[in-house]
């Protein structure tokens, strides 16, 4: 997973309408709905299933900080795939996606019209085409290069070519990625 897909995990993790579950209990439960049995569970979390059969009954109520991170991924990564779905789609096709970053920007243009690239902040508002680009992207598997080239062509698009009022000749790649984040 590289910067640009764990955005959208944590964009998709704020759309949703209802909490997840917050006790161990309730999450070794959720758990064991969606993957059926004791064993899958265990694999998932990377635990014995003997200590899953002990968080569902309750006899282990405070599992290890880096296991318990392991149970709060695994149940925000299923849960309300539906709500996920249907907020992904709102974006790209009504309402677009917000990119906020902290990046390095390397340009190509004619020689003489841009600096060398450098450190930016920026926070734009892509249009729903790049967002769904982005979607089907991430659904067919691409690699973080590929969804770095969609944004560096939204943003080269919408920021730094203003929508074609200027910087006609200019080619905007995204190196490297000090901080990303996404909503939508």
């Amino acid at each position: 997973m590289g910067d640009i897909d764990d955005a959208l995990d944590r964009a998709g993790q704020e759309v949703f309408t209802r909490q997840p579950p917050r006790t161990l209990k309730g999450q070794i439960g959720f758990l064991m709905k969606q993957l059926k049995t004791t064993r899958a569970v265990a694999a998932e979390v990377g635990v014995s299933q003997r200590s899953v059969e002990r968080y569902r009954k309750g006899e282990r109520k405070h599992p290890p900080k880096p296991i318990q991170d392991r149970i709060d991924a695994a149940v925000r990564a299923r849960w309300q795939p539906q709500v996920r779905k249907r907020r992904q789609k709102q974006a790209a096709t009504a309402t677009g996606i917000t990119v906020e970053t902290r990046a390095q920007f390397g340009y190509t243009a004619p020689i003489g019209s841009t600096d060398d690239g450098r450190f930016r902040r920026l926070t734009v508002h892509l249009p729903p085409e790049y967002a769904r680009r982005l979607f089907e992207a991430r659904e067919q598997g691409a690699g973080d290069q590929e969804m770095r080239d969609i944004v560096a062509e939204g943003l080269q698009e919408v920021y730094f070519k203003d929508g074609g009022r200027r910087a006609n000749d200019l080619e905007v790649s995204l190196n490297n990625i000090d901080y990303f984040d996404v909503s939508f």
